[in-house]
């Protein structure tokens, strides 16, 4: 399909329009950081629901709701004060390859970031000189597993230097650093700059993309992302990733 530029933008920018609302977040994993209010639980929340977010979201969004229930439904106070008897405990946690090994790791790795690192914003802020998050996701993950872990456990956080597309991870960049002002996205890391993020891509909106002829590249990687990241930034500089819910919205309630 091949549309004109101008007209594209306009179709875009009514679907992101559409889908960009509260009634987004009823279907979507996005609803379990908006469970809280502080600062740190969402990021935490977020952060896990997004790391299981591949496959059923109806699983998602079940298996994310019972992670927090594992953690009292405080995670950041769990994260943070947990004894190693809570931790041992959690034994029958599983969401497809992502089972209570992981999740434990990942509870550690939490700890270990907001005691010596800064926090989740400070550590995948972009450096200068950087135009997005490419660099500052390696550099996360490297971080991330720098205690004693299983190598299972690093499949679970994507390196786009190693050409990952990093869907899951720039979906949380999304929900952080991008301040819609509609109630789906938080807007919580100031020190962030929105123009940097890039479209989580998957199948639904890698289809779409190459159907709108936005994306030409087959693979879903990171040249992918960078293809369509160029191509989004000319209809809006500023806030490309806000055409991430057109191309969700239409991939997934439009089967378009």
């Amino acid at each position: 399909m091949v549309i004109p530029d101008k007209d594209l933008k306009e179709f875009l920018d009514v679907k992101a329009e559409l889908y960009n609302r509260k009634s987004f977040i009823q279907s979507d994993p996005i609803q379990i950081p908006h469970q809280y209010v502080k600062k740190e639980d969402i990021e935490i929340a977020g952060f896990l629901s997004a790391t299981i977010a591949w496959g059923n979201r109806t699983m998602i969004i079940r298996n994310s709701k019972r992670m927090m229930e594992i953690m009292d439904n405080s995670p950041y106070d769990f994260v943070m004060n947990h004894s190693k008897k809570e931790l041992k405990a959690i034994t029958k946690f599983v969401h497809r390859t992502f089972n209570s090994t992981d999740f434990k790791y990942f509870i550690t790795s939490l700890r270990n970031i907001y005691l010596r690192h800064n926090g989740l914003e400070f550590i995948l802020k972009p450096s200068d000189g950087e135009i997005n998050y490419q660099h500052s996701i390696a550099n996360f993950k490297n971080i991330f597993f720098e205690l004693s872990h299983e190598i299972r456990t690093e499949k679970h956080v994507s390196n786009p230097l190693n050409n990952s597309a990093a869907k899951r991870i720039n979906m949380f960049l999304r929900w952080m650093v991008r301040a819609d002002n509609k109630g789906v996205d938080f807007g919580l890391w100031k020190t962030h700059t929105p123009s940097f993020l890039s479209c989580p891509l998957d199948v639904h909106s890698g289809n779409v993309a190459r159907k709108l002829g936005i994306l030409t590249r087959k693979q879903n990687d990171w040249k992918a992302v960078i293809e369509l990241d160029n191509k989004l930034r000319q209809f809006d500089n500023n806030d490309p990733i806000k055409y991430d819910f057109a191309l969700f919205g239409l991939g997934v309630f439009e089967k378009f």
